[in-house]
């Protein structure tokens, strides 16, 4: 973490809830890769600013990015939250019932792109993506996101620097290529308007055209 992160975030107390989390991700054995505490409070912010109501999350992993969102969600709205992991999704619920949103999401378990294949035939649709899954499914990720938003929806992608390895040159492993291509539609694609922040692992921020 730069020493500019460092002093952002000392400037915001301690969120508990969140910390418990994390602390429960480590004692589950689980990977310490949830989303840094200032993109989780812009997660809120950006669901509450969109007036979001149906959410999708593309990795559940701990829960801590699920509570981020579902905080901001409107009266009566709801996310449903596509995990491969059954013993992640546990963790994951049991966090959000622990944080008081339990009743907002729903998890939907296994391999994420026959989930999104299965809502794409219920005709499904969402105002808010949220995508920190496998890094090789990034661009297929991105594309039914693009197909099951609502005009106006967001989509926000997480750790698109891979602490580095998307600018080196010499790292041409399959995720690095998968992620450039993923940072690459966000950026081009006629049917978005984006952003792409540089701070922690980095963040992109598309909204889809109406």
């Amino acid at each position: 973490m730069s020493i500019e992160e460092q002093y952002v975030d000392s400037l915001y107390e301690r969120d508990h809830m969140l910390e418990l989390v994390k602390e429960g991700i480590e004692s589950h054995g689980m990977p310490s890769i949830s989303i840094a505490d200032g993109y989780g409070r812009l997660l809120t912010m950006l669901v509450r600013l969109a007036g979001a109501s149906n959410l999708l999350e593309i990795g559940a992993l701990g829960g801590y990015s699920g509570i981020c969102l579902a905080r901001g969600l409107n009266e009566g709205g709801s996310l449903i939250s596509l995990e491969l992991l059954p013993a992640y999704a546990e963790v994951a619920k049991k966090h959000m019932i622990e944080a008081g949103l339990g009743d907002k999401v729903n998890y939907l378990i296994g391999d994420a792109k026959e989930s999104l294949a299965k809502l794409k035939e219920e005709g499904r649709t969402f105002d808010f993506f949220f995508i920190d899954a496998d890094k090789e499914g990034y661009p297929v990720y991105l594309d039914y996101a693009i197909q099951l938003a609502k005009p106006g929806a967001l989509i926000v992608g997480d750790n698109i620097l891979l602490r580095g390895r998307t600018i080196d040159e010499a790292k041409q492993g399959p995720a690095v290529k998968a992620v450039r291509s993923f940072n690459e539609t966000i950026a081009k694609d006629e049917r978005l308007e984006s952003t792409i922040l540089p701070g922690y692992d980095g963040l992109a921020i598309a909204r889809v055209k109406g």
